[in-house]
């Protein structure tokens, strides 16, 4: 699949996949804005991802080594959207700087097809083994 993506700056790095198989496109730092709440990093990247799919922006798991968290969790990308793909982390209490440089990956990009969906009202759902139970009802 071929997926159009543009250069919004010149220091822009087009992602990639690190190895053969990756389900996600490494994306990379050109710049760190730095908020009282957040660190946001620049990808100079825009892309143009097919109707009937979606981008879903992903840590990569090296974020483990730092004290911030993607504040979206994982962000989701529209087919409509062409701005700059940006991650955003969130600071945590005990933020002592450990962060990402400009020139690191800084997140995967993942594109997959999304199905149009036709929500139906009815007045009751079909039993299930599971039933209603939620966090944490199948165990540890």
């Amino acid at each position: 699949m071929k997926i159009k993506v543009k250069k919004l700056h010149p220091k822009a790095i087009i992602p990639t996949y690190a190895k053969q198989g990756d389900a996600g496109l490494d994306m990379t730092a050109i710049q760190l804005v730095k908020t009282e709440m957040y660190y946001e990093y620049l990808t100079g990247i825009a892309i143009e991802i097919p109707e009937g799919y979606v981008g879903l922006m992903f840590p990569r798991s090296s974020i483990s080594k730092t004290k911030q968290i993607l504040s979206n969790h994982v962000g989701v990308i529209d087919s409509g959207f062409r701005g700059e793909i940006r991650f955003r982390f969130k600071k945590l209490a005990w933020d002592n700087g450990d962060l990402y440089d400009v020139g690191d990956k800084i997140g995967q990009l993942v594109i997959m097809p999304i199905p149009t969906i036709e929500l139906v009202e009815v007045d009751e759902l079909s039993d299930s083994e599971r039933g209603e139970g939620g966090f944490g009802s199948t165990g540890n």
